[in-house]
C-alpha cells in the first residue's frame, strides 16, 4: 500500500498503538533528544512520538516512525521487508523466464511485472499540498521550524531527515539524498555534501561549470520517499522512480516554485533555494552522529533559502543519532534485506549478509558465502570493496553458508575457531567514511578482511578439516520421544 501523505501514515500508527502523543511543551534543544533516545533503546525499538507543542513552534514534531521492524514495514506498504526483496528477485528471475519459456502466451505471463515497473515513473502535477503556505524572499524564516539541537556539543541546530534533490549538470539526471543541514540563521543551512556522495560530485561539476545549484529540500510525504532518499542504490537510479516503485503508485511531483526543481506533491514542508559553489564553504558541526561519536567540525556548502512552503498544517519529521540502537538501524536493516538479492545478483555465492547494528552499518560486514575453490573468501571481501557504499565497509568476515550471520554465539565460536591469524587474516587500503574518527587521515585509510571459512587443500592446509559435534538423528528422534517423561 502507499500513503498520501506523511499524515496518513501517522494515523495508521496511531490505530494500531504504535504512536504516541505528547502534548507537554518539550524544548527541541536537547529535551526531545533524550526522550525520544531513551524510547528507541527500549524494548522493541519503543513507539514513535508525535510532540504535539516544541517550544518555539507550531508545527508538531514526529520522531521515531521508522523506529522498529514493524513501523519500518509499515513505511513500505509491506508486513514485513522480505516481501520487498522478494519482488526484487521476481524482476531479477524475468529476463531469464522470458528467455527460457516458450511461446507468446507464456510469455505474457511476465507483464503484470513489467507493467508494475511501468507505472512506477513519477509523475508530475499542476499543483500540491504542499504549496498551501508559501514564504519568500524576506519573509524567509527557518525558525518557524522545530529543528532539533540533538547533543550538547553540537555546532547548532540540524535538520535530520531531510530529502535534497539536485540534478547532474552534465546529464540532468535527478539525484536525491538525505544529508544533514545545519541552520545557520533564518536563511540559510550547511549542505553536508560527503566526498563519497552524489550530491558532492554535483558540486564539483558546477565548480568547473559555473553558476549556482539549484535544489530543494522535502521533508515528510510518504514514507517510501523518505526511505529512497537513503537506500543504496546504484548512481543514475532516480529514488523517486525506486520510490514509485516500493509504493506501487507514482509519486506525484510539482514544480519549484523559486527553482526549476519537483519536489513530491504531498510533502509536508519545502525549503527551496540553492548553492553557490563560487562561495566560501562554511565551518559546520560538530554533530553527534550515527557512529556513536561527535563528528568534528569541517568547512561544508552553504544553502541558500529563497522559499519554504508547506501544508496549511505540517508535521516537522526528524530523527536523532548517536550511539546504537537508534531509529537509523532500522533504515539500514531494510536496506541490508532489500537489496540481498542485487547483491547476490553479482556475487551468487553469497548466502546471507549481516550489517550489525553495533557496527554502524559500515564498520562491519558479516556474510556467509557457498565456497567451492581456493580463494572465494578473499576474492568476495574484494568484490564487496568495489561495490558502491560497500566501499566503506571497514571489516569484512566471511563465513561458510551454514553459519547463521545473526547468531552471535555462533559467529564468535566458528570465527574463533575457524582462524589462524596469520594466514586468514588480511589487509588492504581504500575509501573510508568520513565519519571514521580512527583512521590517521580522512576518507583513506586501512580495511580488514577475516577469513573464517573451512580451508581447503588448494590454499595449503594439509590437515583434515574436523566435524562439527552433532549428535545422531536416532538418539535425537529417541530422547525426543522420552523428553515429556523424563520432568526435564
Amino acid at each position: 500500500m502507499s500513503y498520501k501523505s506523511l499524515q496518513e501514515f501517522i494515523n495508521r500508527l496511531e490505530k494500531a498503538g504504535e504512536l504516541k502523543r505528547i502534548s507537554a511543551p518539550v524544548s527541541p534543544r536537547l529535551e526531545i533528544t533524550e526522550i525520544a533516545d531513551r524510547v528507541m533503546k527500549s524494548e522493541g525499538g519503543g513507539k514513535a512520538l508525535l510532540f504535539e507543542n516544541p517550544v518555539g513552534s507550531r508545527m508538531p514534531l514526529l520522531i521515531n516512525a521508522f523506529g522498529s521492524f514493524k513501523r519500518m514495514s509499515w513505511a513500505l506498504g509491506v508486513e514485513d521487508i522480505e516481501e520487498i526483496a522478494a519482488r526484487i528477485r521476481e524482476i531479477i528471475a524475468l529476463p531469464q523466464t522470458l528467455a527460457s519459456t516458450p511461446g507468446f502466451f507464456s510469455k505474457l505471463q511476465a507483464l503484470p511485472q513489467l507493467a508494475k515497473l511501468a507505472d512506477s515513473f513519477p509523475k508530475t502535477v499542476s499543483r500540491g499540498e504542499c504549496h498551501e503556505v508559501v514564504y519568500k524572499g524576506s519573509d524567509v524564516d527557518l525558525g518557524i521550524l522545530p529543528v532539533l539541537t540533538c547533543w550538547p556539543q553540537d555546532g547548532g541546530p540540524f535538520i535530520t531527515l531531510p530529502c535534497v534533490f539536485t540534478r547532474d549538470p552534465i546529464t540532468g539526471a535527478r539525484n536525491v539524498g538525505m544529508y544533514r543541514m545545519q541552520v545557520f540563521d533564518r536563511n540559510t543551512t550547511g549542505m553536508h555534501w560527503q566526498v563519497h556522495k552524489t550530491g558532492a560530485r554535483h558540486y564539483d561539476e558546477y565548480l568547473k561549470r559555473g553558476g549556482k545549484i539549484p535544489v530543494a529540500v522535502s521533508l515528510g510525504g510518504d514514507p517510501a520517499i523518505t526511505y529512497a532518499a537513503t537506500a543504496p542504490l546504484p548512481e543514475g537510479i532516480d529514488e523517486m522512480l525506486f520510490a514509485g516503485w516500493l509504493r506501487g503508485k507514482p509519486v506525484e511531483m510539482v514544480k519549484c516554485l523559486t527553482n526549476d526543481l519537483e519536489v513530491p506533491a504531498d510533502s509536508e514542508i519545502v525549503l527551496e533555494g540553492y548553492v553557490d559553489p563560487k562561495e566560501q564553504p562554511k565551518r559546520e558541526g560538530p554533530f553527534g552522529d550515527h557512529t556513536g561519536y561527535y563528528s568534528l567540525a569541517d568547512n561544508y556548502p552553504v544553502f541558500h533559502v529563497t522559499a519554504i512552503t508547506h501544508r496549511k498544517n505540517p508535521v516537522y519529521p526528524a530523527t536523532i543519532v548517536g550511539r546504537p540502537p537508534m531509529e537509523d538501524a532500522y533504515m539500514g536493516k531494510a536496506s541490508e534485506r532489500i537489496f540481498l538479492p542485487l547483491l547476490q545478483l553479482q556475487l551468487p555465492e553469497i548466502a546471507d549478509i549481516n550489517l550489525p547494528i553495533e557496527g554502524v552499518f559500515h564498520n562491519l560486514v558479516i556474510v556467509s558465502i557457498n565456497k567451492r575453490y581456493p580463494g572465494q573468501a578473499r576474492k568476495v571481501a574484494s568484490a564487496l570493496w568495489g561495490l558502491g557504499q560497500m566501499m566503506l565497509a571497514k571489516t569484512i568476515i566471511i563465513v561458510d553458508a551454514e553459519v547463521n550471520v545473526r547468531d552471535y554465539r555462533e559467529l564468535l565460536w566458528r570465527v574463533s575457531n575457524n582462524i589462524s591469524p596469520r594466514r586468514d587474516v588480511f589487509f588492504t587500503k581504500g575509501p573510508i567514511d568520513s565519519l571514521d574518527h580512527a583512521s590517521p587521515s580522512p576518507n583513506y585509510g586501512s580495511k580488514m578482511g577475516i577469513d573464517a571459512t573451512k580451508k581447503l587443500t588448494g590454499e595449503g592446509f594439509a590437515r583434515e578439516w574436523p566435524e562439527v559435534i552433532e549428535m545422531d538423528k536416532v538418539t535425537k528422534q529417541k530422547v525426543d520421544e522420552l523428553w515429556k517423561s523424563l520432568g526435564l
